[in-house]
């Protein structure tokens, strides 16, 4: 019972990309995609985190959960919306690196799963300070 029950969970979080072609289904869960969002919007100069996070560096040394933190992933048919919630580094400008960010996120996805994106939309939710990065 516990394996059917895993079964329907993983359905409502995955979209099928392709459907009985070739050798048979292939299925791409919501965080996948969400996971790619947030590294692709990570490697932006000028953002220094996703929310939630501290550092880029703690990113890559956490799960999958912890990289979909601060996206949320909409799936309608092969068309994605994404939102972000990231950290700016003091001193970039927003609206050159917001639009970075929304290029970056935008072809990581299509380039990845071939499904197309429709939005892209960010909130910045703190500038970092520090110096450090």
């Amino acid at each position: 019972m516990g394996g059917l029950n895993m079964e329907k969970e993983m359905d409502k979080s995955t979209y099928v990309l392709r459907n009985g072609e070739g050798f048979g289904t292939v299925k791409i869960a919501n965080d996948v995609v969400a996971m790619i969002a947030g590294m692709a919007a990570t490697e932006v100069t000028g953002v220094s985190a996703m929310l939630g996070h501290n550092t880029n560096e703690l990113m890559s040394k956490v799960g999958m959960k912890k990289q979909t933190k601060g996206v949320k992933v909409d799936i309608l048919e092969k068309t994605v919306s994404v939102e972000l919630a990231v950290y700016l580094e003091y001193g970039f400008n927003i609206p050159t690196t917001c639009n970075k960010v929304q290029e970056k996120v935008k072809s990581a996805i299509e380039t990845m799963t071939g499904l197309e994106v429709a939005d892209v939309n960010i909130r910045i939710v703190g500038i970092n300070m520090s110096e450090n990065k």
